[in-house]
């Protein structure tokens, strides 16, 4: 850096305060980068200026010039065509030049300049639904109508897609490429949706004649259940009519499924068969969601409707939850084949097959997953007699390539910004990096981020590498001196507790989710709070749940804390942990129930995926520490039934 700069950056005190709390400014130069990313976040188009007109050399001085540029393009000046076409011509290749030519094409699409857009736009290596749908409306803005019939193939994967796709999704629906009963499908799947709102911009796009009448929708979403009672004895004339009545009996459904189900069995004789159909396949569904007994039995009045591929996977679910082996059978064997084919259908039809006497069919299909390192693979394994073994050791890496790794730009670029503690824009360098590189490279990174204890690129870099090896990367046990003690003194496994950790937070001390759960155990702050009275910690603050040593005493008290209050269960504690236990507890059944089946029918997408992952990684830790093959299925247990009072 030039030394008037310097100096003047020191006299106003920039330079001696832009590092954050936990960054390490130590390396010649850093002090300027950080000054540049927080001129950034303040919009000082000054101090970019001064900061970018200097020289480093330092790793990450092209951050220092695309900062710049992105503000560049942020301000209402015409943005320098020139400059920008020469950052992504010498910057060609990397994370950055792929950010500036996403943030110039946002400039381009504000400005409607979409002749200049669509020319930018195909060098664009990974655009998101955003930028493929403004890409769309660049196309259509030029005269390119071939773009109608690609959103006419794409339509059925944008029910979630934001505004930008708006545009050419109506579009589509206008010009005849996509038909009218295909915008009011769209509206029934988006108002079975956590944002039935989303269902109102779809409606909008039918003609005035057609669409729900507006006044009743805000009725109809928000107060399903209280609009339904009130109906109008001419609401059936019209499609618009009858499919809002669909929209508040869905949205009722959600909440309770039983109730959606009698309103129906009072409007059906004014609804069409297909209409009729429709709707008893999304109760069908909430029931099994709601882990009702009738369930299944109205799964079998859906016969003869198009299912969707949730509805088949819950016509599964609530057969396997009344252990009814051939409804198991049968719903598995109508899925169409790419669903079919998935580890867990796979696994769950040869258990199936085996319970109705096929045995040999059974053998066939769990040696088909048999071997392979995740839930299913684990369990299907069993059942032929294949415990989890204590896997391999790690091959040596060929110095060369470990040598390649360490000089590759990418990763360099990462590191330092992981010293700065920049971690998102560490993060997107380290994944760019590993973009079309193949495993040798990839495992050497591994063992790089390893050596630099970032213990989360460690574990997703040799999963990248190879998720059937490499498992002393992807499996790793830090902290021990930390956690084992405490593992101990609570009388929890050590196995599973670091099978939860590296679910939770892959072992990054910083760690913080969007609902506010921070460091190695995410540790919601009042859970905390609670849990530190529960102990005796005095002086407790919620500060403390950064330090890895106050996370673990809280984070495993917790864990024995569950785990007492639920039959002393992992699978039942692994649910509580993420979802809470009293859900925990009402997901039981009446009859006793595998603890495989269990984690099977938890009706929360995200808590059923983690209840299979935790469990998975305890029996790999289990395997790994004790060097002697585990098993799953003992793991998993039985979960007794709840209580009259649960």
């Amino acid at each position: 850096m030039k030394k008037g700069v310097t100096a003047a950056l020191l006299a106003v005190g920039l330079l001696a305060s832009t590092a954050a709390p936990g960054q390490t400014v130590s390396e010649p130069g850093d002090t300027r980068i950080v000054a540049a990313r927080e001129a950034l976040r303040k919009g000082d188009q000054r101090m970019l200026e001064q900061l970018a007109a200097t020289t480093g050399p330092h790793v990450l001085d092209v951050y220092v010039r695309y900062w710049r540029l992105v503000n560049v393009l942020a301000r209402p000046e015409p943005a320098p065509d020139a400059e920008l076409d020469a950052f992504l011509h010498a910057e060609a290749g990397t994370v950055l030049a792929e950010r500036l030519r996403a943030d110039w094409l946002r400039r381009l699409a504000k400005d409607g300049d979409w002749a200049r857009f669509v020319t930018l736009y195909p060098a664009l290596r990974n655009p998101d639904y955003e930028m493929r749908c403004t890409a769309w409306t660049a196309r259509l803005m030029t005269g390119d109508r071939s773009a109608l019939e690609e959103v006419a193939q794409q339509w059925r994967t944008l029910d979630d897609a934001p505004a930008a796709c708006d545009t050419p999704l109506r579009a589509a629906f206008e010009s005849g490429s996509v038909s009218e009963d295909a915008v009011w499908q769209r509206a029934r799947r988006q108002v079975d949706t956590r944002k039935p709102d989303d269902a109102r911009i779809t409606w909008r796009w039918l003609p005035a004649e057609a669409a729900p009448a507006a006044a009743q929708v805000e009725h109809a979403l928000k107060s399903p259940g209280a609009w339904l009672d009130r109906l109008p004895a001419n609401f059936s004339v019209t499609r618009g009519g009858r499919e809002l009545v669909l929209a508040a009996l869905t949205r009722v459904a959600r909440e309770d499924s039983r109730g959606a189900y009698d309103r129906l069995l009072r409007l059906q004789d004014r609804l069409g068969r297909e209409e009729r159909g429709h709707m008893m396949a999304v109760i069908a569904m909430h029931a099994a969601l709601d882990q009702f007994p009738e369930a299944l039995g109205l799964y079998r009045a859906t016969a003869g409707v198009e299912l969707t591929p949730l509805q088949r996977a819950w016509r599964v679910r609530a057969a396997l939850r009344a252990l009814d082996w051939k409804g198991v059978r049968d719903a598995i064997e109508a899925l169409p084949d790419g669903e079919r084919e998935a580890p867990e259908w796979t696994y769950w039809l040869g258990r199936a097959h085996a319970a109705t006497g096929n045995r040999t069919e059974a053998e066939a299909l769990f040696a088909r997953i048999a071997g392979e390192p995740h839930f299913y693979g684990i369990l299907a394994g069993e059942e032929l007699g294949q415990p989890f073994s204590p896997p391999p050791s790690n091959g040596l890496l060929p110095a060369a390539r470990l040598a390649e790794a360490e000089n590759d730009p990418g990763l360099q670029r990462a590191l330092a910004l992981y010293r700065l503690d920049m971690r998102t824009e560490a993060i997107r360098e380290w994944i760019w990096a590993l973009q079309d590189r193949d495993e040798p490279f990839r495992l050497a990174a591994a063992h790089i981020a390893l050596r630099n204890e970032l213990y989360d690129r460690a574990i997703n870099t040799a999963e990248l590498a190879n998720p059937r090896a490499n498992f002393e990367l992807r499996f790793l046990t830090p902290y021990r001196d930390l956690i084992e003690p405490q593992v101990r003194s609570q009388g929890l496994d050590l196995a599973w507790i670091y099978g939860l950790m590296r679910q939770e937070s892959r072992f990054v001390v910083p760690a913080r989710s969007s609902a506010g759960a921070q460091g190695l155990m995410q540790v919601m702050p009042a859970t905390g709070k609670w849990v530190a009275g529960q102990i005796g910690l005095r002086n407790y603050s919620q500060s403390m749940l950064a330090d890895p040593d106050t996370n673990i005493l809280l984070g495993t008290s917790y864990m024995r804390l569950i785990l007492e209050g639920l039959d002393n269960h992992p699978v039942l504690a692994s649910a509580g942990y993420n979802a809470g236990p009293g859900r925990a507890r009402r997901w039981r059944d009446e009859k006793p129930l595998e603890g495989a089946i269990y984690a099977e029918t938890i009706p929360f997408d995200e808590t059923r995926d983690y209840v299979r992952k935790v469990m998975t990684n305890a029996v790999i830790y289990g395997a790994m520490l004790d060097r002697r093959p585990q098993s799953l299925k003992d793991r998993l247990g039985v979960v007794s039934p709840r209580t009259a009072r649960e």
